[in-house]
């Protein structure tokens, strides 16, 4: 692409490529392809002039040149209008911004002052409207108190003071929906379905392939614990799919061929071939955007509280202004009372503290759903912790493989990991990668693969059935025999490991040894959540309790349980419950996923199974533990926040009603003091609760 270099400075550089070099529709296109490079910091493109604008790390301008001038807009695709452009939300709100002020203040200097006070009316019309609207609903709100004002303005022709309350009132409103904007921008990336590969169903056996070559028609198949992709059509099998996401329904439904399923949705138990109907969804990206702007259900309880709070305050601002006018005479004095009401700070400032905190942990990498589960972090005193894959290394290693039948550890790893790889847990993970690490070929040998939610797998290989698990799973559950001799033998070689029986045609196989160190910052970060006032931290695991012993000293950690099931941990949740405990639940695996939903907030790290991810309240994107102590911190400072504002608001605006009752302050004033106060505790919402300088420091 031509362009012309006409700003250059170190690790900024801006282009001009002429205004029919590319479209606006590609401005997010060249925005995605520059940041695409490790090197580039931020990019702006303007289709007006062909303008783009690179800020890129040092050393690293030739790059920056070379790829505008490989430019070539034929080569850029349109950017799908579902991600959203974070730069061009901020540009618009400083235009929007700018032409507020503007069109104030060029108003009153050039427009007479007779055409100035009709356009006032004109304008003020739209909120005596909103007012009246309210009022015909039977309720008595906000809107009905700014019509009001405004209408007691206009009577009394004070258009300036009018002018004045709609100016601030819309610059309020720009601010929220600003901060809205942000914040859908800054969750939707995370929130996007994000399958790499799927499983193309085919006649002798499925093969996996990457998303990008499905097309429509084609059928894959999903099997338990994974997330469907697509829209489309099951053609074979059943399973229980939670629809969560599509319809709000905690529990389950079966699905068989003919039903539809939809992307985001998962598959609890069982396994389906799906005919492809739709390659993308937005489906649980909307969804989840929307039940978090609208849902009261996942409004924090104090943003709630704070909505009903401020309608309900305002019949009390009409009776001040009416004991006002009875007692004073006074018209003015009466209506500088009604120029000022807690309620409109109240229930602005709450909601964007809370949208703020949200888009304050989507930055660091976290994933709230709803301002409901911070208000719950801050107050939970209990947090429970699964051991593998949370606690312990997200990619623990296969370290040993104990042959005690019939087959040898090659034989016994390779059917190991032809059962294993279908199924999205780090153990599954470690098995599949120790055998690929040993040359292993484990194409697929055996008929459908079944998960049993009481944590094992079991198929049928050779005629013969096949089964795989813990120890109880394998010996209690199925009924396979554990010699004395075995067990030592097991016991001996498996040291601290975790063990994975394996069993063939009724008997022992074979087992599995995997190594599963806790993760480096794993202590550092169960001291961060005692200090941060959780006095309860407790780990559960289905491993042995020598294993579950030596992580639980080197972490820290005195409650622990061993040889858990999944239903054990879904039990003791609900048991710390209640006992008047608030729990928050950190799990990563299927088997996790009834536990988490019991708990008061349920957190999931970054390599967690998908049904744990879409179970869960908060995501971890990142692998950090320590992020938990700090989502702590920032649920904590957010309530403080909330309540410090409850305190300032009420203060304020009741010095400035009883300034207007005595006619220390002229209405203008009033409603001047009372709506840039409402402005500045809204600012201060949006300002970040933590330090970034700090946190970067720390870091």
């Amino acid at each position: 692409m031509k362009a012309q270099i006409v700003y250059d400075k170190p690790c900024r550089i801006r282009f001009r490529c002429g205004s029919d070099a590319f479209t606006k529709e590609l401005e997010r296109s060249i925005h995605k392809l520059v940041m695409s490079n490790p090197w580039a910091i931020a990019c702006e493109a303007h289709y007006e002039n062909g303008g783009i604008l690179i800020r890129y790390k040092e050393g690293h301008r030739a790059e920056a040149v070379e790829l505008v001038r490989k430019l070539r807009g034929s080569d850029l695709a349109p950017v799908s209008d579902n991600q959203y452009d974070t730069e061009e939300i901020d540009r618009t709100f400083k235009s929007d911004l700018a032409k507020l002020v503007m069109q104030r203040y060029i108003r009153k200097a050039i427009l007479p002052a007779p055409i100035g006070a009709a356009l006032i009316v004109y304008s003020g019309l739209k909120y005596i409207a909103k007012g009246v609207s309210a009022l015909f609903d039977g309720k008595l709100t906000v809107e009905v108190l700014d019509g009001a004002s405004i209408s007691a303005c206009l009577i009394q022709k004070n258009y300036n003071t009018a002018g004045t309350v709609m100016f601030l009132l819309s610059v309020s409103g720009l601010l929220e929906d600003y901060t809205r904007a942000r914040t859908r921008a800054a969750l939707t990336d995370s929130l996007a379905i994000k399958a790499d590969q799927v499983w193309l169903a085919g006649r002798d056996a499925d093969t996996l392939i990457p998303m990008s070559q499905l097309q429509v028609d084609d059928c894959i198949r999903v099997r338990t614990g994974s997330v469907i992709p697509v829209d489309g059509q099951i053609t074979e099998g059943e399973a229980y799919i939670n629809e969560a996401s599509m319809t709000g329904e905690p529990l389950a439904v079966m699905k068989s061929a003919g039903a539809s399923v939809f992307a985001g949705t998962v598959v609890e138990e069982g396994s389906v071939v799906i005919k492809v109907r739709k390659l993308s969804s937005d489906t649980k990206i909307s969804k989840i955007i929307e039940l978090i702007d609208n849902s009261e259900n996942l409004k924090a309880g104090v943003q709630s509280k704070a909505e009903r709070l401020a309608d309900s305050i305002v019949p009390y601002s009409f009776l001040a202004f009416g004991l006002t006018l009875l007692f004073t005479r006074n018209v003015t004095k009466a209506v500088s009372v009604l120029m000022v009401d807690y309620s409109c700070a109240i229930k602005l400032s709450t909601p964007i503290a809370v949208i703020s905190a949200i888009k304050e942990a989507a930055d660091d990498d976290v994933t709230v759903k709803g301002g409901k589960y911070l208000e719950e972090y801050a107050l939970a005193d209990s947090i429970v912790f699964d051991k593998t894959g949370t606690l312990t290394n997200a990619e623990p290693v296969l370290e040993k493989v104990i042959a005690l039948g019939d087959y040898s550890e090659a034989e016994t790893l390779k059917i190991a990991a032809c059962l294993e790889e279908h199924f999205p847990h780090s153990v599954a993970r470690a098995i599949v990668k120790g055998a690929a690490d040993r040359d292993i070929d484990h194409a697929e040998e055996h008929a459908e693969v079944q998960y049993i939610v009481a944590h094992g797998i079991s198929t049928t290989l050779h005629g013969k059935r096949a089964i795989i698990g813990s120890r109880h799973f394998v010996c209690e559950d199925e009924g396979i025999e554990i010699t004395d001799e075995q067990q030592a033998e097991i016991d001996e070689k498996s040291g601290a490991c975790s063990v994975v029986y394996l069993a063939v045609g009724d008997k022992l196989t074979g087992a599995l040894c995997i190594s599963d160190p806790p993760r480096p910052e794993a202590e550092e970060a169960v001291k961060q959540l005692k200090e941060a006032g959780i006095t309860n931290i407790v780990m559960l695991t289905g491993d042995s309790a020598k294993a579950a012993e030596i992580t639980a000293q080197k972490l820290g950690i005195s409650d622990f349980r061993a040889q858990v099931l999944p239903e054990d941990k879904h039990r003791y949740v609900q048991q710390l419950k209640e006992h008047g405990h608030r729990v928050i639940m950190v799990g990563d695996g299927i088997n996790d996923a009834p536990a988490l939903a019991a708990a008061n907030v349920s957190v999931a790290m970054s390599d967690a199974s998908d049904i744990a991810k879409e179970t869960a309240d908060i995501t971890v994107r990142g692998a950090d533990l320590t992020q938990l102590a700090a989502i702590r911190q920032l649920s904590e400072k957010l309530m403080h926040r909330i309540n410090s504002n409850y305190r300032f608001i009420l203060l304020f605006n009741s010095a400035l009603l009883l300034s207007g009752a005595f006619g220390l302050l002229q209405p203008s004033a009033s409603a001047l003091l009372h709506n840039a106060s409402t402005m500045a505790i809204c600012a201060k919402s949006m300002t970040p609760l933590e330090d970034k300088k700090r946190k970067k420091k720390n870091k």
